[in-house]
């Protein structure tokens, strides 16, 4: 049995690895600051379905408060750190920079200072396809150019890349980078493309779709994500993995998808392309199969159908759950 910190407990991902961990008899310590990004009852009905298991402790505090962070420590420390709290979004990170640095940056600073000073052997950090933006050769490698990024949330991840670099460099931590392609999956995060358009066409909603439709996105489904993320706790010294589904989809065949599913047709308003977003995403997963024996086995069309059960099984809250923009 080992001891995680998983930060983001209550998160899409978050939420997933430590179901992952504690069903494999691990002890998880979550915390999660429950920010109003999103509606938080998304965040309460995911933390539910870990609650009543005897290996799991939950923390509601802020990884940006150190001083808090150091008081709820568990004694002997974790065996790893998972941060997989963060800001995420490219378009709110346009309107709101300020609270993404807050947390990706100084919040990841925190958690490399208390695994420095606390001797935690293995730090995970969560980042983000959107680091690669407009200029590099698709499928993105991981060792292509990150420099121009299109947003502040990427930039903010980026960043945080580094502090892990430093760290590594400085203090020896063994740190593993996973950048993360469009993860989608049951009770999702409702600011992504998939939980809206499901909602949307299945609520009778105008479908706002940003762009001509063709752009492209690499999905990748939740459980894959989670099974990945738990891979790269394995000692590695310092690596950035990608990953991804390996096979980009554009967006009209995922609304096609979800049409069919529900058996009801979306009602398209074309917008403009939105500030900070790239017009596609590939990923190049060797390095992932190379160093963590992982690859995705769950492929859109299952994955999406996993997501519109979800939705419907939950429809009497779900569909009042804000997914305007921001």
């Amino acid at each position: 049995m080992s001891r995680y910190l998983v930060t983001g407990a209550a998160g899409f991902i978050g939420s997933k690895v430590a179901e992952f961990l504690l069903q494999d008899g691990h002890q998880v310590h979550g915390i999660d600051n429950f920010n109003d990004a999103y509606d938080p009852r998304l965040k309460r009905w995911r933390l539910e379905q870990l609650q009543g298991d005897p290996n799991l402790q939950f923390d509601p505090i802020d990884i940006v408060d150190r001083s808090k962070l150091a008081e709820v420590w568990q004694p002997g420390g974790y065996d790893a750190i998972i941060n997989l709290a963060a800001r995420a979004g490219v378009r709110p990170s346009v309107a709101k920079p300020e609270i993404y640095i807050e947390t990706n940056v100084l919040g990841a600073l925190n958690l490399l200072e208390l695994a420095r000073e606390r001797g935690v052997p293995k730090f995970v950090l969560a980042s983000t396809s959107s680091l690669y933006g407009e200029s590099n050769p698709m499928p993105f490698r991981e060792d292509a150019n990150i420099s121009r990024p299109l947003s502040p949330y990427a930039s903010t991840k980026g960043a945080a890349e580094m502090l892990c670099h430093n760290y590594h460099h400085l203090h020896g931590l063994d740190v593993t980078i996973l950048r993360y392609f469009t993860v989608y999956g049951p009770a999702g995060r409702p600011d992504m493309s998939i939980f809206r358009f499901i909602q949307w066409i299945a609520e009778g909603r105008t479908l706002r779709l940003y762009g001509d439709g063709l752009q492209e996105r690499d999905f990748t489904y939740i459980d894959d994500i989670a099974r990945g993320t738990i891979a790269g706790t394995r000692p590695l010294g310092f690596e950035v993995i990608n990953l991804g589904g390996d096979r980009p989809f554009k967006m009209n065949q995922v609304i096609e998808l979800i049409e069919g599913y529900l058996e009801e047709k979306a009602i398209i308003e074309q917008m403009e392309v939105a500030p900070g977003d790239i017009r596609a995403t590939w990923a190049d997963i060797r390095k992932a199969g190379e160093l963590l024996d992982w690859s995705p086995q769950v492929p859109l069309e299952a994955g999406v159908k996993a997501a519109v059960d979800w939705y419907l099984q939950e429809r009497s809250w779900a569909s009042t759950i804000d997914t305007q923009d921001i």
